[in-house]
């Protein structure tokens, strides 16, 4: 396995989890209950609320519901698209 292969990897794997947790957050966002700060919840919020924060600030929540983890999850799969996809800029690097 090349240097470039390992990094592709290791990039689509990041994009994968960060999508993974979106997704989390999104689910999270039907039990507005759930305390964000106790494990293993926090977990999930760590990673992904630096990245929410200014989303939310240019698309505030519309009729309660928070979409700015729906807009990371389309950001985070057409990057890793691009990126390692089977035509992405990455496999084509190696």
């Amino acid at each position: 396995m090349t240097t470039t292969d390992l990094f592709t990897w290791g990039v689509g794997l990041l994009l994968g989890l960060m999508t993974l947790l979106f997704i989390f957050r999104i689910v999270l966002t039907w039990y507005p209950q759930v305390d964000l700060t106790k494990l293993p919840i926090a977990l999930v919020v760590w990673p992904t609320e630096p990245l929410l924060v200014p989303v939310r600030k240019v698309v505030p929540p519309i009729g309660g519901v928070d979409i700015a983890p729906v807009i990371w999850v389309g950001i985070v799969t057409l990057l890793r698209e691009i990126l390692v996809g089977q035509q992405g800029l990455l496999r084509m690097l190696g």
